[in-house]
């Protein structure tokens, strides 16, 4: 039988990370780094990748890949695509996680319901939807090289909750609709990857709860007051799921939504 420290090391495994310079990119970045795997980093030309991988070459001396992509554009992630199967790497993770979120700074996006727009409800379905399907589909190849790849999915708790609208009273924030409809999609996407990307690719997805950025004070308190553990979450929180389903500690794990939100969505 296997040690847990070898199902867990990422040693020798590719994982492609999406808004991979973000604030949730650096903990998965930090979790893949101190388990020695290979990192592709995918965000915006002109995010900073050096401070990125000057912070993680002191956790670990692994590969680091910086790749330019917008993927909202379609020819833009057909062109990752292919340069991924014309260099034919043996891809263990992709973790889809770029996204626009409830704080994104979008025209017609965090808005009342009236005044939120087609135009950024599409670009948001094109990037926190689309694009996640769309690489799954593209580096499908790549991840059945090993007879033992991963996806990950980040979804979030507004995919399958409705939003509590007295959090955000006396706040500029909300959430949008087409974050809950294309983070809901997201999750049904899991599901119908997992069957189709089995036996040699699993598929799974985690759903965050509200982290802790700067929010307005009054928000943080109602929001710390709805969750079991009466705190928001941190991104370290989420190392642990990050590990688990990136390693072979999950290797008889697909089709699963792991819900990471300090007991909110049961209280």
């Amino acid at each position: 039988m296997k040690k847990i420290s070898s199902l867990i090391s990422l040693k020798n495994k590719n994982i492609l990370v999406t808004g991979g310079l973000g604030k949730l990119g650096l903990a998965i970045n930090e979790t893949v780094a101190e388990l020695n795997g290979n990192l592709f980093l995918l965000d915006l030309p002109g995010k900073n990748f050096d401070k990125m991988n000057n912070h993680l070459k002191k956790i670990s001396n692994i590969k680091i890949n910086y790749i330019k992509c917008n993927l909202s554009d379609v020819i833009e992630r057909n062109k990752i695509i292919q340069e991924f199967k014309n260099s034919k790497i043996k891809l263990d993770v992709l973790i889809n996680n770029a996204a626009f979120t409830g704080s994104s700074d979008l025209d017609g996006w965090n808005n009342k319901f009236d005044r939120q727009s087609i135009n950024t409800f599409e670009k948001a379905l094109s990037l926190n939807l689309t694009s996640a399907f769309h690489l799954s589909q593209g580096l499908h190849e790549n991840l059945n090289k090993g007879k033992n790849g991963s996806i990950i999915n980040i979804s979030s708790i507004y995919g399958f909750l409705s939003p509590d609208y007295s959090l955000y009273k006396g706040t500029n924030m909300n959430v949008p609709a087409a974050y809950s409809a294309s983070k809901g999609g997201l999750l049904q996407l899991t599901r119908w990857l997992a069957s189709t990307c089995a036996p040699n690719v699993r598929v799974n997805s985690v759903s965050p709860g509200g982290i802790l950025n700067n929010q307005n004070k009054n928000f943080i308190k109602r929001y710390t007051n709805k969750t079991l553990l009466n705190r928001m979450a941190k991104p370290e929180d989420f190392k642990g799921i990050i590990a688990f389903l990136s390693s072979n500690l999950s290797s008889y794990v697909t089709g699963q939504n792991f819900i990471i939100d300090g007991g909110l969505s049961i209280k």
